[in-house]
């Protein structure tokens, strides 16, 4: 049990990556439009990139536990993904995180300990 644990922390992980990546990287993409510039802008963007590498690694996990482990298990225990959303809004973006959603968190990881057990 503690393998699987660690895969799905991990891809919540990566998961969580990805997105605070691809969201530094559209706050750094200009006005939407179909032309070679806006391309190019997609085509250097960095932060795209590491979106990108980081979905893909954990779209590539996710498979990996899908074929592994059982389905009742592993997806109930993703929901570790709104658990670093919420580090991830404090500590890299400085979001005030009200009382209301600290008690939804809790109840996110009661829940996960139910399910592991």
């Amino acid at each position: 049990m503690l393998k699987t644990i660690t895969l799905i922390l991990l891809q919540c992980f990566l998961l969580v990556s990805g997105n605070v990546c691809f969201k530094f990287a559209v706050a750094r993409i200009g006005k939407f439009q179909w032309t070679w510039a806006f391309l190019g802008d997609l085509a250097t963007n960095w932060w795209l990139l590491a979106s990108g590498i980081c979905l893909v690694g954990a779209t590539v996990l996710w498979g990996y536990l899908l074929k592994h482990f059982d389905f009742s298990i592993v997806y109930p225990l993703t929901a570790f993904t709104y658990v670093f959303g919420i580090l991830a809004a404090i500590f890299i973006f400085h979001e005030a995180v009200p009382f209301t959603r600290w008690i939804g968190v809790g109840l996110i990881i009661l829940g996960t300990i139910l399910i592991a057990k």
